[in-house]
């Protein structure tokens, strides 16, 4: 999608670590524009795959999970990092690593928000380790729904994330890939 990697050549700074940060315009601030441009291309791409729900984990990937299930006409899911008092009755639950936080979290999605005749769409901001959404695809085959694929903003191709994902079978459909950044220069070179 290339308005979204003019987007990160824009205002996107590559740091150390192999992070980029994009908080500016995807997961602090949100440029709402934006996210609706990518929820076209995730229907676009996502069409004719009779999505019944959207799944995303908390917080960064909600706001693009609302725009994309906006224009599939249906309700977004998201995995809570903890457990409430809100969450009530029976749960889904796994263990991610979060690559951002260095973080182990127990992700938890209530059995009455996913069911066996669910068709699912996995929605998130980056993919990069590929540990959340492992998690999220582990949730989606514990409730018995069909994983129909997974929706990525920014996937880090330098990372295995991405090849641990398709290696389980899922339909991948990433908006940008990087396949290079250089903190010096602060270079990021994506895949065509």
């Amino acid at each position: 999608m290339e308005l979204l990697k003019q987007r990160i050549l824009k205002d996107g700074h590559v740091k150390a670590g192999n992070v980029l940060k994009v908080d500016n315009f995807l997961n602090h601030q949100m440029d709402v524009a934006l996210f609706a441009e990518i929820g076209k291309e995730f229907k676009r791409r996502f069409a004719g795959c009779g999505v019944t729900k959207i799944l995303t984990i908390e917080a960064s990937g909600i706001g693009i999970a609302c725009l994309t299930a906006e224009q599939f006409g249906v309700p977004v899911v998201f995995a809570k990092k903890s457990q409430s008092r809100n969450i009530d009755g029976e749960v889904f639950t796994t263990r991610v690593e979060s690559f951002t936080h260095g973080r182990v979290y127990d992700i938890i999605v209530s059995k009455k928000f996913l069911s066996p005749g669910d068709r699912v769409l996995l929605i998130d901001d980056f993919l990069a380790k590929g540990s959340a959404l492992n998690g999220l695809c582990q949730l989606v085959e514990d409730s018995g729904a069909t994983l129909v694929g997974a929706g990525i903003v920014i996937e880090k191709g330098f990372q295995e994330g991405g090849e641990l994902i398709r290696g389980r079978g899922v339909r991948v459909e990433s908006l940008a890939i990087v396949d290079a950044m250089d903190p010096e220069t602060g270079s990021v070179t994506f895949r065509d």
